[in-house]
């Protein structure tokens, strides 16, 4: 049985799609099947992993609103073990189109639930709002990671998506658990993001990953080439970094189970 992970933060700007993109292609890297669903309307998912977002025939749009199966929306991409649903600006619209819609907050779940355990991993990137498409993801996931960008603002609004996932558990889905933390855009010759990284692993009460990410020019650089990092530039911290991610995510695939 494969394991859903939501990778969410409603403040924008903190490697987010960054760490979905990177974090995906290095599980695959590493043997496992890889899934991965762009619910950001802006589409940046699916374009850093080298898909025309605008020439797809379907997208996630058009399978939460049962327009298309979720096969005739699947795309394999050019890196071994990795597929994605893509995404577009259409997806902004969702929202609205949803609101008559039964049993709205399990759209996403209900589409995928034929075909999540064909893969050990599905990765959701959620758009940077509290929205019923980020509900959506969280009621598909087991486990929500958080990116938090290394910088004074840090925790801000972070108790809110705490408050938000804490409330799907206790309405919508029991068994979501909270993956844990990871740190973004590091830099390691500055106190601040030393400090950061300090105060949020005395103070926040869940799990936070060991492997930090580093701010790297490669990594801002690649998705414009439409590469994971560890396509792009395969020897870079960036890439190193998130190959250790997903050495730590998939060591901790039991996660769920133990809560």
């Amino acid at each position: 049985m494969g394991r859903t992970i939501a990778i969410a933060n409603q403040k924008g700007g903190v490697g987010k799609t960054t760490t979905a993109i990177n974090l995906s292609s290095c599980l695959a890297e590493q043997g496992m099947k890889v899934l991965v669903i762009d619910m950001d309307p802006q589409g940046n998912t699916s374009s850093g992993l080298g898909l025309d977002k605008d020439e797809q025939d379907n997208s996630v749009y058009e399978l939460i609103l049962n327009q298309c199966t979720t096969t005739e929306c699947l795309v394999e991409t050019d890196i071994r073990n990795l597929s994605v649903i893509p995404s577009n600006v259409n997806l902004a619209g969702a929202e609205v189109e949803l609101l008559d819609v039964d049993n709205k907050e399990y759209v996403l779940r209900d589409s995928l639930d034929y075909i999540k355990d064909d893969y050990d991993f599905v990765i959701i990137d959620c758009p940077p709002s509290l929205n019923m498409l980020t509900i959506n993801a969280m009621t598909t996931a087991n486990t929500v990671l958080v990116p938090i960008q290394c910088e004074y603002y840090a925790l801000e609004g972070l108790s809110q998506l705490i408050y938000t996932i804490r409330l799907v558990q206790e309405r919508l889905n029991p068994s979501l658990v909270i993956e844990g933390v990871v740190f973004t855009m590091y830099d390691g010759r500055t106190n601040l993001s030393q400090q950061v990284v300090e105060s949020v692993r005395t103070n926040l009460n869940t799990r936070i990953y060991e492997t930090v990410i580093p701010r790297n020019v490669k990594l801002a650089e690649a998705p414009s080439h439409g590469k994971p990092i560890n396509l792009y530039d395969s020897k870079s911290s960036g890439a190193e970094s998130y190959r250790s991610l997903a050495s730590e995510v998939i060591a901790n695939k039991d996660f769920a189970k133990q809560e």
